[in-house]
């Protein structure tokens, strides 16, 4: 087991026809760090939508043909997913696409919703049919069900809100409008920006903005519903302040690009603060402070910074080599990182290193890097992350569904760096966390276990299939 980044969304809103599949696929390029596996872009041309998806990278799915297949259109959604729920098929690959009696809409989500296996039962005994292992089909039924009553569109997402638990930020497309969702609770980072000629753009992060030419407005609030049509923008604040904010600490620490800002917090000032953090609580003599390509560097850099140590680059990433936390199985993520990192010998060689990394899952990889730097020649190796030790679960997006595989809860700090053959080990400690989103409120639930929502009883990432399986056994 290891960690994966939940998903990323992107939306655009045009006061004129314009070619605007190429606008997304920058978008989603911008973007890509939030998901590897799959990918696609929907285009509303008055109503008639015209798709493109698949499994793979952006610039995989999405050739110089494929793009020019798409018509010139007023809205566009697209999205870039690592699924949490649900398995690696053409079917799962979103946005989902759904048509019904008052019209048609196109979804993609981020995060992952808490009560959805109960939402899904609930549905399926009232005699929906899904064709998809996700829980965004979920919330597309859900919405859908609400619309067929509902006078428009955004009545129809403020009820769905009413049942939808967890985290879910969410932008979707009917055939005349733009609409992004962020849950009560804020778990997951949306942004808006606007472009010269009037075009609005929604992303999961601020980079995406700007790789398009977007000037920032405003993140989200937590709970809004923001509509974009030929009437301009609304905003339906009707659930905010409903729940105290719950901003995923870990996007700080790990999953957003450091270019981003979210909730006014620079993603790469966090980063050095962590680093400085680390420092202060786990100083050690040494000769130098490297970094673990790349979300390890900023880290460092902070590290360094506050202890006085040089910071230097003793690890270089093949930066053609997807994220190891991508990896779909523990032997592909081995093979990688015989790959993907390469030690610099004259930076470390015959030196005491301090080296920085954002967590440590079961401690394969982080042992196999420790093990490059030793053949390397490093005399000591000093091991710091900036983050806490994960122990529990979480439900909200990251990929981490047990603690049968978190070497955290199986052994203490200093049996952990002997098996990864580190010298010493430290972690940011719990109640430094707030520091890195300014005091904030934040979830921390897979280090601390204090859960903002109801624990789903079946906690299992591929619960769906599970089900599934357990049916044909049934029936056999």
């Amino acid at each position: 087991m290891s960690i994966h980044e939940e998903c990323g969304v992107f939306g655009v809103y045009s006061p004129k026809r314009e070619n605007l599949a190429s606008l997304v696929y920058y978008g989603l390029y911008a973007l890509q760090h939030r998901g590897q596996e799959s990918c696609g872009i929907v285009v509303n041309d008055d109503g008639c939508f015209t798709s493109h998806k698949g499994i793979g990278l952006v610039n995989d799915v999405f050739t110089r043909d494929d793009l020019a297949k798409f018509p010139e259109g007023e809205i566009a959604v697209g999205h870039v997913r690592y699924g949490t729920t649900g398995g690696l098929t053409l079917s799962n690959c979103q946005p989902i696409e759904v048509n019904h009696l008052k019209g048609k809409l196109a979804i993609a989500h981020n995060g992952n919703l808490s009560n959805a296996l109960a939402l899904r039962q609930s549905l399926e005994l009232s005699g929906a049919i899904f064709h998809t292992t996700s829980d965004t089909e979920t919330i597309a039924y859900v919405i859908t069900r609400e619309r067929i009553t509902a006078k428009s569109i955004q009545e129809a997402v403020s009820r769905a809100m009413d049942k939808l638990e967890g985290a879910y930020s969410l932008v979707m497309m009917s055939s005349t409008k733009l609409i992004a969702v962020r849950d009560p609770f804020g778990f997951r980072p949306l942004c808006y920006g606007q472009m010269e000629d009037g075009t609005y753009v929604v992303a999961s992060e601020s980079c995406a903005l700007k790789a398009v030419g977007a000037a920032f407005q405003r993140d989200l609030l937590p709970g809004e519903i923001l509509t974009i049509s030929a009437d301009g923008i609304q905003s339906d604040r009707s659930h905010c302040g409903q729940q105290e904010r719950r901003m995923c600490i870990f996007e700080y620490i790990y999953f957003a690009r450091p270019d981003s800002t979210i909730e006014g917090v620079s993603v790469h000032d966090a980063r050095v603060k962590a680093g400085a953090l680390l420092a202060k609580s786990h100083p050690v003599e040494a000769d130098i402070v490297i970094g673990v390509p790349d979300s390890g560097l900023d880290a460092a850099l902070g590290y360094a910074r506050y202890s006085g140590i040089p910071y230097g680059i003793g690890l270089i990433k093949n930066k053609y080599i997807g994220r190891t936390f991508i990896s779909p199985g523990q032997d592909h993520r081995v093979d990688q990182v015989k790959i993907k990192l390469s030690p610099v010998e004259s930076e470390v060689r015959g030196k005491r290193v301090v080296l920085i990394d954002d967590s440590i899952v079961r401690g394969t990889t982080s042992g196999r890097i420790v093990q490059l730097l030793r053949s390397a020649g490093a005399k000591e190796i000093h091991m710091r992350i900036s983050a806490p030790p994960f122990l529990h679960p979480c439900y909200y997006g990251t990929d981490i569904d047990s603690c049968d595989h978190l070497i955290a809860c199986q052994h203490s700090v200093e049996e952990i760096a002997q098996i990864i053959g580190a010298d010493s080990l430290g972690y940011l400690p719990l109640e430094d966390l707030g520091q890195l989103c300014a005091g904030q409120g934040y979830c921390s639930a897979c280090f601390s276990g204090c859960y903002p929502t109801a624990i789903p009883e079946d906690t299992r990432k591929d619960q769906f299939e599970q089900k599934l399986s357990q049916r044909k056994k049934k029936e056999g």
